[in-house]
């Protein structure tokens, strides 16, 4: 067998990863694999962790990705895994299949006979196999697994957690196998696929710390064994720092539990990133000749953790600032077969950014985060997949089988992660309070009622606190406090677990940006001793979509329009609420990387959540990104936002700069645009730079102690740019046409609007038709109210051309003068009444003079509100009036 042994000298268990030689089917099977010999002769080779599932797009250049329209597979069901392997002989002892996950549900078979099922397809399980191996010869193991969506109440994952939610279910063996052998007195292997050991520590200072250790023996052997069970704290110079034991005699079949305490002197706290110290925790089960009959090992931080509700988290009774991201487990190319190597890759990409913290969604992630979480020092929210639905759909009340399916698998994570120092919390729910404003993937229910998620939650609250009283429970919701309809009705889950978690789009999925803080301030009111936190806030960012002005139109987000550059103005908007609320035990932005989902259809991807700041194939760290980095990270750092929008739009923009440099100097084709300093927000911004026709090579300059750090782009201004502006009014992103439009930008005041139909969860935007519009797609927006546009161009004459559509109202109901630089362009102008109805374009054109480096347009309302759909400018032939 081509699997590596692990045995280290003196140590009682071995492992085998069993990775290599595996065949996989996917779909159903003519014959019975368990008992028809070699059925397995065609099914493809593979090795282990794998998936089937490629899942999720980037729309522009598919060539530069894995994924494509003709690469993915969302297939969801059942597939096959098969492996012939011959293990050595065992005699005397015990031997376990171990899987770190099978998604979402296993069945599993050795030669023939059936070892268990488990349902749940993050959590690591256990199967002892020593009845069925037959060692020295070919064994057949066999792994049934299922990923079918549970939408049928009849399908074998009706009853598995998560019912639904905003990231695609892999299926597969996608986390590693190994087979453990041990001898028959062990540290018990049926621990909900924890180690049998439980840590805690009860107290610690600078002077001495408690840590209380619960072993659990069990004695598979026929006689009864006299035992030591032994524990040792042992330190990074390899001395025991603390050790306790205990003597125990075990009849055959008989698991016992031992406390050990362990008091330490002097010890070595892990105080987060600052000094993620670890011990070696040890545990020997030694018998009556000092024999070692098993062991088991694991790194271990002594720490304690406070959580004020009105300052938030102190790490040994120091205050921590939690900022942090989101994090899901897929990458693009391997879905949710991922490697160590690349969770590395990933925690060093969110380490560089200045992250301390993750929270670990929607489900229990792997081993490899864990211990690089515990390893640098980050603080890590864990949670189990009860997500957005607990019931299936048109039922009012959970199943008997879905409640016990949610017990086992917080049972599973709380056993398998409780000795990390890293884990504050464990998390029992997300946005279960949508109430009777379900969004459309969760419709269904009869006469408007919801089901009520209250006693569940309440169940698993008590049953944390049984597991590990230790650590706080905490859920995050999406609804409390927001604006709904009337009619809405939001039940409060806050008071469900001990910490408050707040997922909030302002300015994305409602309300604005500036809605944030009071919203938070009011959700503290409510629960002044409940602590509380963001756990998601953000917005989409397609790296190929870009806007001239953040402001200038409506935001889709739930379709196309998305550009890179709203994305980092979400986030620019929220830092400055969040920092300045020490009450917030901690905030997460949404996400550190885009992420696979089959119910969205948005910016410039297809099954892919945008709201990453690195995109789903880690090639491309997002602005936003750069902007944590300079804020969150000690590291120098300057970034020039928008080097992606490269060909401009517009002959005049603003260079933003994110910098936490003492000074920043920016330079344009070589000359300096000037300096500034200590830049608010790290945000330095240069207003109005002109580019010149052709290339533009901008440099940002930033001053640090130890030498200067530069950043570069190069962008390109048309000649038809820098001597025509046509502006898409009330677009954030301009309309394709067949001469180039920039968004809407240089405006001051009125509104933005749009004929078109937004897009909504996966279904696409309707195009409005505008009758008679040389350009329909710039013609079908609109700014509106009480507004003017101050363009900056070169003095000289120019041909202003207005598009005017109205929207909605009768001849009359509209009316409205527009000026130039004061002149009057437009008087009395009726939208209706001239083109003869809404939806169809007209369009006014003069020439005017401009005269010191601008021209200020003015609509002024005279009934009602102004309108314009597209203004365009271009410079006049000679002798033109």
């Amino acid at each position: 067998m081509s699997q590596a042994e692990v045995s280290p000298a003196g140590q009682p268990r071995s492992e085998i990863e069993l990775a290599q030689g595996w065949r996989f089917h996917l779909g159903a099977l003519a014959a019975d694999p368990v008992t028809t010999p070699h059925v397995d002769a065609t099914w493809q080779p593979v090795s282990v962790p794998h998936t089937w599932n490629r899942v999720g797009y980037y729309r522009p250049d598919p060539a530069s990705h894995v994924n494509t329209e003709q690469t993915i597979n969302k297939t969801q069901g059942v597939g096959w895994y098969s492996l012939r392997l011959t293990p050595a002989s065992a005699p005397g002892k015990r031997q376990w299949l171990e899987f770190d996950a099978a998604s979402r549900i296993a069945d599993v078979w050795l030669n023939g006979r059936k070892l268990g099922t488990h349902a749940g397809g993050f959590s690591r399980f256990r199967l002892d196999a020593t009845d069925a191996l037959r060692p020295g010869r070919e064994n057949m193991l066999l792994v049934r697994v299922d990923n079918t969506a549970p939408a049928d109440k009849d399908a074998a994952t009706a009853d598995v957690l998560p019912l639904t939610g905003d990231f695609f279910v892999h299926g597969g063996l996608y986390r590693p196998v190994r087979l453990i052998t041990t001898d028959p007195v062990h540290v018990d292997m049926a621990d909900f696929g924890g180690s049998g050991v439980a840590a805690t520590t009860v107290e610690a200072s600078t002077d001495k710390a408690r840590v209380n250790v619960q072993a659990r023996i069990i004695n598979d052997g026929r006689g009864r064994a006299p035992l030591r069970v032994i524990a040792k704290l042992v330190n990074a110079q390899g001395r025991v720092a603390a050790t306790a034991q205990q003597g125990v005699t075990l009849a055959a079949s008989t698991p016992t539990q031992q406390t050990l305490v362990l008091d330490v002197a002097q010890p070595h706290l892990w105080q987060g990133t600052k000094d993620p110290y670890l011990y070696t925790l040890v545990v020997d089960v030694v018998d009556a000749s000092g024999r070692l009959r098993d062991r088991v090992s694991q790194p271990f931080g002594i720490r304690t953790i406070r959580i004020d509700p009105a300052l938030g988290l102190f790490l040994n009774g120091e205050h921590i600032a939690l900022h942090g991201v989101g994090y899901h487990q897929d990458r693009e190319g391997k879905g949710w077969a991922i490697m160590p190597q690349d969770v590395a890759a990933d925690m060093a990409i969110m380490r560089e950014m200045g992250v301390n913290a993750i929270r670990l969604t929607h489900y229990q992630h792997g081993q490899p985060i864990h211990d690089l979480a515990d390893r640098y020092g980050l603080l890590v929210w864990d949670e189990i997949p009860l997500v957005s639905s607990w019931t299936r759909r048109g039922e009012l009340e959970p199943r008997p089988a879905l409640i016990a399916n949610a017990r086992q698998q917080l049972r599973e994570l709380i056993h398998q992660n409780g000795n990390h120092p890293s884990v504050v919390n464990w998390g029992i729910a997300n946005e279960v309070d949508f109430g009777n404003s379900f969004p459309a993937f969760l419709t269904g229910y009869p006469d408007g009622k919801s089901p009520d998620p209250m006693p569940l939650l309440r169940d698993l609250q008590a049953l944390a606190h049984a597991e590990d009283p230790s650590r706080p429970t905490a859920l995050a919701t999406c609804c409390e406090g927001r604006l709904f309809d009337q009619g809405t009705e939001i039940p409060t889950t806050a008071l469900a677990a001990n910490l408050g978690g707040a997922n909030r789009y302002f300015g994305w999925y409602f309300g604005k940006p500036a809605d944030l803080g009071p919203h938070l301030d009011a959700l503290r009111a409510k629960r002044p001793d409940q602590p509380l936190s963001v756990t998601e806030y953000g917005a989409g960012g397609a790296t190929t979509i870009h806007t001239d002005d953040v402001m200038g139109g409506p935001i889709d987000s739930r379709g196309r329009i998305q550009p890179e550059e709203y994305e980092s103005y979400i986030h620019e908007e929220a830092w400055k609420t969040l920092k300045q609320r020490p009450y917030l035990w901690g905030t997460w932005l949404w996400n550190s990387f885009d992420f696979a989902t089959t119910i969205r259809a948005e910016g410039d991807a297809q099954d892919i959540n945008t709201k990453g700041l690195v995109t789903y194939d880690r090639a491309i760290r997002k602005d936003a990104y750069y902007f944590y980095k300079a804020n969150w990270s000690t590291a120098p750092t300057v970034h020039i936002n928008g080097r992606r929008y490269a060909n401009r739009a517009y002959g005049v923009t603003d260079v933003r700069v994110y910098s936490n440099a003492s000074v920043t100097e920016l330079t344009l084709n070589g000359r300096s645009l000037g300096e500034r300093e200590a830049c608010s927000d790290r945000i330095c911004v240069w207003r109005n730079v002109a580019l010149d026709t052709g290339a533009n090579e901008l440099l940002a300059r930033g001053r640090f102690a130890a030498a200067p750090v530069e950043d570069r782009v190069s962008w390109q201004l048309g000649a038809d740019a820098r001597a025509n502006v046509r502006i898409d009014a009330g677009a954030i992103v301009a309309a394709p046409a067949t001469r180039r439009f920039g968004s809407d930008a240089f405006f001051d005041g009125g509104e933005a609007g749009t004929l078109n139909k937004p897009a909504d969860y996966g279904k696409p935007a309707v195009a409005a038709a505008v009758a008679g519009a040389r350009e329909p797609g710039v013609a079908a927006t609109y700014r509106h109210g009480r507004f003017g546009y101050s363009v900056p161009l070169r003095d000289g004459r120019y041909r202003l051309t207005l598009t005017f559509v109205e929207p909605s109202l009768a001849p009359g109901e509209r009316v409205f003068g527009v000026t130039a630089n004061g002149r009057p362009i437009a008087t009395a102008l009726d939208i209706a009444r001239e083109a003869g109805g809404t939806s169809r374009a007209i369009e006014r054109s003069a020439v005017v003079a401009v005269r010191g480096g601008k021209l200020d347009l003015a609509f002024v309302p005279v009934k009602g509100e102004a309108i314009v759909s597209a203004i365009e400018i271009a410079e006049a032939a000679r002798g033109a009036r």
